[in-house]
C-alpha cells in the first residue's frame, strides 16, 4: 500500500517560501545600499581645519577591509597604504605628506575610466607646479595588461599603482569605477567623486585640495 505524499505545514509550498525570503532580502539590500550601488557620481567638498596623522600602511591580506557603503567620508584622514608602481617601486601614501594627491581607482576594461584619463592627464600637467601627485590605482589587473594601456595607448605620465589583490580598493570601499579621492597635503580627504570626471569638476575639487586654489 503506497504512502500518502506529505505537504508542507498549512499547505504552503517550500519553494514559494524560499523565493519569498529571497525577495525580502533583495528588497532590504536595495533599501539600505541602493543609493551607493546605483549612484553615478557624488560630489562632497569641505574646507578642513584639523591636521591628521597617517595610520599604519596596508600591505598584506590581513589588512582591515572597510565597508564601501559610507566607510570613508569627506573630512576623514586618508587610510595609509603601500602599493608598487609598474617598475616594482613601493609607494607609501604617508610619504607623500605635504603634497596634494588625487587617488583614482580604475581598470583597463572600464569605459568611463578611459573617458576621464585625458582629463586627469591635463590636470596633472596644469597643477604640476603645485606639487600635485596623481596615483592611478589599477584594480586587480597585471602589469602586462596595465603597461601598454597606460603608457602606449593612453600616453599618461602620472603614476600607475598595482592593486592586484584588491586590498587598496577594499580599504577605500570602492564599489564603482572610476572612483576618485582628493587628499590635501595634510592627508585629509577633501572630496570623493564616483564616476568619470570633467575638467571643470577637477578644477572645482582641487580648489579645496590645493590651498592656493581656494
Amino acid at each position: 500500500m503506497s504512502q500518502p505524499e506529505h505537504s508542507a505545514p498549512n499547505g504552503r509550498n517550500p519553494l514559494f517560501i524560499f523565493f519569498g525570503f529571497a525577495l525580502l532580502g533583495a528588497a532590504a539590500v536595495l533599501l539600505i545600499f541602493g543609493g551607493d550601488l546605483f549612484s553615478r557620481s557624488e560630489q562632497e567638498v569641505v574646507t578642513l581645519d584639523e591636521i591628521p596623522t597617517f595610520g599604519t600602511p596596508v600591505t598584506s591580506a590581513a589588512a582591515p577591509i572597510l565597508s564601501g557603503l559610507g566607510g570613508l567620508e569627506v573630512g576623514a584622514a586618508a587610510p595609509n597604504f603601500i602599493a608598487n608602481d609598474l617598475d616594482g617601486n613601493p609607494i607609501e601614501l604617508s610619504e607623500l605628506a605635504g603634497q596634494p594627491v588625487i587617488l583614482n581607482f580604475w581598470a583597463t576594461w572600464c569605459a568611463p575610466c578611459r573617458i576621464e584619463m585625458p582629463e586627469l592627464q591635463a590636470t596633472y600637467e596644469t597643477y604640476q607646479d603645485d606639487d600635485l601627485i596623481i596615483l592611478a590605482v589599477n584594480r586587480q589587473e597585471t602589469p602586462d595588461i596595465i603597461r601598454p594601456y597606460f603608457y602606449d595607448e593612453m600616453q599618461l605620465t602620472f603614476t600607475p599603482l598595482i592593486d592586484e589583490s584588491g586590498l587598496v580598493a577594499n580599504l577605500y570601499g570602492i564599489l564603482v569605477m572610476p572612483t576618485t579621492y582628493f587628499i590635501n597635503s595634510e592627508g585629509m580627504i577633501t572630496a570623493i567623486h564616483r564616476g568619470p570626471l570633467t575638467e571643470s569638476q577637477l578644477d572645482g575639487y582641487l580648489s579645496f585640495t590645493i590651498p592656493d586654489q581656494s
